[in-house]
C-alpha cells in the first residue's frame, strides 16, 4: 500500500510532505504533489506533517478520492 495525496492539496502545495519523505517519492506538479506508489514505503511521515490533511493511505480512500490515486499513477506512468 501507498499513501495518496488528495484534493486538499490541489493549489495548496505547502510542501512539508516532500521535505520529510525518506525515499524522495513525492514530486511536485503544477497543481499538486504526487506520491509515487511504486516507491512509497508506507512510513506515514508525509501524512503526519501535512497541514491540510490531504494525505490518505490507499486502502482508506473513499470512492470520491480514488481518482487521486489514478491521477498519481498516470503522472508516474504506472499502468494498473
Amino acid at each position: 500500500m501507498a499513501f495518496v495525496i488528495t484534493s486538499p492539496c490541489v493549489a495548496e502545495k505547502a510542501g512539508e510532505c516532500a521535505t520529510v519523505c525518506p525515499v524522495d517519492c513525492i514530486v511536485e506538479d503544477r497543481e499538486q504533489f504526487f506520491i509515487n506508489p511504486d516507491l512509497c514505503i508506507d512510513c506515514g511521515a508525509c501524512a503526519a506533517v501535512c497541514p491540510v490533511f490531504a494525505i490518505v493511505e490507499e486502502y482508506e480512500l473513499t470512492p470520491a478520492q480514488e481518482p487521486y490515486l489514478e491521477k498519481a499513477e498516470k503522472f508516474f506512468g504506472i499502468s494498473t
